[in-house]
């Protein structure tokens, strides 16, 4: 069985980060682990108070996993400060992991900041060239890229500026556009559109940690990034069209549709 380390941020309500990586993981039949990096008290509605882990404890997590078990792939999500991403950056520095996803977490889905302003810089110089797949969304993507995004062409060029800044493969995903859902993914000398329509609903609380770790999933799998990507998108959408009707705000997508509407294959 492949193993897939997720390094991000807890949700206590269970529809995103370290908790939504590791039921996408198992969802994807490879064996999940977690470094947390920081506690968020959230839920649909909002985000009520965030404690970061000490980088020292942040560093002694990666090393317990790393010692102990092969890693087939790394998702990194929620980096909130520039602290805490040095200590990441350092770590994957020594155990050089193959294929890095990281989804550059900002905001969570109601609007509530996941990183301190002041750590962008830090991403950009020190987090991005650590990456095999960058996964931004168009807010993000406009930050990191410092222009704005209104069209399709707009996304293609600021995957092409971010892309310089030393990732290998970065996909901008569009769920923050009009019209249907388009990603974007430029891998360094081609550009692939993956396209789906829009679906109908509000609960979309953790598409994004969900999408990242689909990647991971995928490239632990040995499938190739555009491949990965790919049947990582059909992985979310299924789990958008399916999505739960829980809490009061946004509500989680479904990381087990397949499997409760078709029962254990055994």
């Amino acid at each position: 069985m492949r193993k897939v380390l997720s390094i991000a941020g807890s949700d206590c309500s269970g529809g995103a980060g370290i908790q939504a990586d590791l039921k996408t993981f198992s969802a994807h039949g490879v064996f999940g682990m977690s470094v947390i990096v920081s506690v968020v008290a959230e839920n649909t509605s909002r985000v009520i108070d965030i404690q970061d882990i000490t980088p020292d404890i942040i560093q002694k997590q990666i090393d317990a996993v790393f010692e102990d078990i092969e890693v087939d792939a790394v998702k990194i999500g929620m980096l909130s400060t520039p602290a805490c991403m040095n200590a990441v950056a350092e770590k994957l520095l020594e155990y050089h992991p193959a294929n890095v996803v990281i989804d550059p977490v900002m905001y969570a889905k109601n609007g509530c900041p996941l990183m301190e302003p002041t750590a962008v810089d830090t991403l950009i110089k020190v987090i991005i060239p650590l990456a095999d797949v960058l996964t931004p969304n168009i807010p993000e993507a406009e930050k990191i890229a410092g222009i704005q995004i209104s069209s399709v062409a707009d996304m293609e060029a600021a995957a092409k500026r971010i892309h310089a800044m030393g990732c290998k493969a970065i996909v901008v995903k569009g769920g923050h556009a009009s019209g249907s859902a388009l990603d974007v993914l430029f891998d360094g000398k081609d550009f692939y559109h993956f396209e789906t329509s829009r679906i109908a609903t509000k609960n979309t609380h953790g598409t994004g940690c969900t999408f990242s770790s689909a990647i991971a999933s995928q490239l632990a799998n040995g499938l190739p990034v555009k491949d990965a990507v790919q049947k990582a998108k059909a992985y979310v959408t299924t789990a958008i069209e399916h999505s739960l009707a829980i809490g009061k705000g946004n509500g989680p997508t479904h990381h087990f549709y397949d499997l409760y509407r078709n029962g254990l294959d055994v």
